[in-house]
């Protein structure tokens, strides 16, 4: 038999731009005992999508998703980018998370994934199929496996030199390779570090490596399309779409080298902290000029200004009482009881 070489396969992928890329056996995640107690204990929330059986099955089995699979290719590439803290911490402002300040990563890591898995197909005769975050895969955990990182007690996949701040995706081959990457040779380096723990404000990490998505700002800021639960409004401070709180605190990000990839970066503070003034008055068209073809656009207008609403009635800007006296008289129903929340807030 002939085997691909691993070699070459690298340095296609590092070709494409990503910055790191591990190349291991097709085999079911090391952690899927773990994410099936996640699931049993019910902490994906809303996301019922990640319980399905039939999700369950190709994480169980990769063949599932592509019969004859030999090899996972997964690559990283990082995103960090720079805005001054004192704008995003600005309570006039509402703070988006690190990872959708630029253009959406799926675009940008997919069309370099379609090309690599064309390659490779082209040149093996075997199929390939590629994933950015689309597909039923434990990427952080397979990333782990191909020796991208270990994972940490805020579930993240962190690099000791290149911190978490990095997008994983992954090609599917249908090809053997005649060498494979050993996994990350830490399973894990967090040692008696608890700092994400302890700063996240919701208290969603019940105990390390677990995360419950039923108390975390991500989840509900972009995820969830009902009303967000009351009890956790308070906490969730300028926060309008995701959350970076347990990567921000991470000792090892200081070590989080800067993108090389411009399009991840803001093309205005704005589009990291958006003023919430300008939100609360958003409409269709002003929300498809500022973020149209960013991960914001998945989430809507509508959830948008409901998470606006939240973080105005955290911010002790008494300036923005008008704007939501407004929506609490004339926004859509998910909208009107988060303005109301945040009115009874600021008076």
């Amino acid at each position: 038999m002939t085997f691909l070489k691993a070699e070459y396969v690298r340095a296609l992928a590092l070709k494409q731009g990503f910055d790191r890329v591990g190349i291991i056996h097709a085999q079911p995640s090391p952690t899927l005992e773990a994410y099936e107690r996640w699931v049993s204990a019910e902490m994906y929330a809303g996301m019922g999508y990640m319980a399905r059986p039939d999700r369950l099955a190709r994480r169980r089995d990769l063949n599932v998703i592509m019969p004859g699979i030999q090899s996972l290719l997964v690559v990283a590439l990082d995103y960090r980018t720079l805005i001054p803290e004192a704008i995003l911490t600005d309570p006039a402002r509402g703070r988006i998370a690190a990872y959708a300040w630029g253009q959406d990563y799926h675009v940008i890591i997919g069309e370099r994934l379609k090309l690599l898995a064309a390659q490779l197909a082209s040149e093996t005769g075997c199929e390939a199929r590629w994933y950015v975050d689309t597909g039923a895969i434990l990427e952080r955990s397979h990333g782990q496996a191909a020796g991208l990182g270990f994972t940490g007690k805020n579930t993240m996949l962190i690099h000791p030199r290149y911190g978490s701040l990095f997008f994983i995706g992954e090609v599917l081959l249908g090809s053997e390779l005649d060498v494979y990457d050993p996994p990350f040779p830490r399973h894990n380096m967090c040692g008696t570090c608890t700092r994400c723990m302890s700063a996240c404000p919701t208290g969603a990490f019940p105990k390390p490596f677990v995360l419950d998505a039923r108390l975390c700002i991500s989840y509900w800021t972009i995820e969830h399309k009902g009303e967000i639960a009351p009890e956790l409004r308070e906490k969730f401070g300028n926060w309008i779409f995701g959350c970076d709180i347990c990567n921000d605190v991470c000792p090892f990000q200081r070590f989080a080298p800067l993108s090389r990839e411009y399009a991840f970066a803001p093309i205005t503070p704005d589009r990291a902290a958006p003023p919430l003034a300008h939100l609360l008055a958003m409409d269709e068209a002003g929300f498809q000029g500022q973020f149209a073809g960013s991960p914001l656009q998945r989430t809507g207008v509508e959830r948008l200004i409901r998470n606006a609403c939240v973080a105005a009635g955290n911010s002790g800007n008494k300036a923005l009482i008008p704007a939501l006296e407004k929506l609490r008289k004339n926004a859509a129903p998910l909208i009107q009881p988060h303005a109301e929340w945040a009115l009874a807030r600021l008076n």
